[in-house]
């Protein structure tokens, strides 16, 4: 099978695998425990794995929470800021194609008194920087907008909007998981102050990810979603996930280091597909097709369903249609249906994602069964 699927998730690298393996049994202490060898030698992997991931983003070591993924960072960053920013204000913005992780968080806080701006994007899902600005009020506390949509690859103007945060002493909570370790994130010069991300999006294990935030100008505190014994500095309890966490700061100094390259082949092998697949009779791009990551092709067939193209093709190749979590309730992409694009297609559209490990064969292998799967649906 063809693998194109690497915006759901990636396979860990070989070094990451073998940078994980010795604290699964060798060197297998807890990293909170300070009163034993096995306990510091965890415990300063995990300060390794923390500045890793830190220099990925230029932030701090100190700003680094590690989690159980980019859902619980989330989830983190907007209850935390509501919940210690409330007498202050309950107005938060975000953009109808953000991740559900952020989407239906929004949602569970609208019960407890928020109140949320749903940005809607144009059709080729950018936001209109005016009206965000229009739409920030004395009562706005955080502005939660992603760095590139999962589905499409679109990039948002980051640094343009971290400045109109700034300019209006409001927090800039934004989404990086599909962008970090595929383009650069710099969290300083961006305006960044809160930033979530999954280790299993660059090759790292699933179940582990972080929530940045900002230590200083301005500073941010959040409120705990989880209690019980004080780690991290009180932002998050529970036993560090040590071997996760390694792989999370393997991962994340390969991708420091290697980033351009990978990117670059990523890039070329995504353009040969995206040309051949343009010359199906009805094929159409979704999305802005400058400002979008290099390893992403959301591309719909009109006059089919594209649920029956996948089915057809899913013996050899993974891809999807949406996102995962779209995909695993089978709902018509929210996304694709905020841009107001036709429904033919939304219905017709599917996403690739290209990555590292993928050859010019099997781009090319891929390429030719879906032309002849599109072709026979067309009949």
């Amino acid at each position: 099978m063809v693998y194109l699927d690497y915006n759901a998730t990636t396979p860990c690298s070989e070094e990451v695998v073998q940078a994980m393996l010795p604290y699964f049994s060798e060197k297998f202490g807890n990293a909170a425990s300070r009163t034993h060898a096995k306990g510091w030698q965890a415990d300063e992997a995990v300060q390794i794995a923390r500045r890793q991931v830190a220099e990925l983003i230029h932030a701090e070591d100190q700003s680094i929470v590690f989690t159980s993924g980019a859902t619980e960072s989330c989830n983190l960053a907007l209850k935390g800021v509501f919940e210690v920013m409330k007498g202050f204000g309950n107005h938060i913005i975000t953009c109808s194609t953000e991740h559900k992780a952020v989407l239906d968080t929004c949602a569970h806080l609208e019960s407890q008194g928020a109140r949320i701006t749903y940005l809607n994007p144009d059709v080729s899902g950018r936001i209109n920087l005016e009206e965000l600005t229009a739409a920030i009020t004395p009562e706005t506390i955080l502005i939660a907008l992603m760095y590139a949509n999962n589905e499409t690859g679109v990039i948002h103007p980051v640094k343009e909007i971290g400045a109109i945060a700034k300019a209006h002493k409001v927090f800039f909570f934004c989404d990086a998981t599909q962008a970090v370790g595929k383009i650069p994130v710099n969290v300083q010069e961006e305006g960044i102050d809160l930033l979530a991300l999954s280790a299993h999006k660059f090759y790292g294990p699933k179940g582990v990810g972080i929530l940045y935030t900002r230590r200083r100008s301005p500073r941010v505190q959040l409120v705990a979603q989880i209690d019980g014994g004080g780690h991290q500095n009180g932002m998050r309890s529970g036993t560090l996930n040590v071997p996760a966490i390694v792989g999370l700061g393997k991962a994340a100094e390969q991708c420091r280091l290697h980033m351009e390259e990978w990117m670059s082949a990523v890039h070329t092998l995504r353009n040969e597909a995206e040309e051949a697949l343009l010359k199906i009779e009805g094929a159409v791009l979704n999305g802005d097709l400058a400002q979008r990551l290099p390893n992403v092709l959301n591309i719909a067939f009109e006059g089919i369903k594209a649920e029956r193209l996948v089915s057809r093709l899913n013996n050899d190749i993974a891809f999807s249609v949406g996102s995962a979590c779209t995909s695993a309730q089978q709902k018509a992409s929210h996304v694709l249906t905020a841009m107001n694009l036709p429904q033919t297609v939304i219905e017709g559209s599917v996403r690739l994602s290209f990555g590292r490990y993928n050859t010019v064969e099997e781009v090319r292998f891929a390429v030719e069964k879906i032309k002849a799967a599109v072709n026979e649906l067309k009949k």
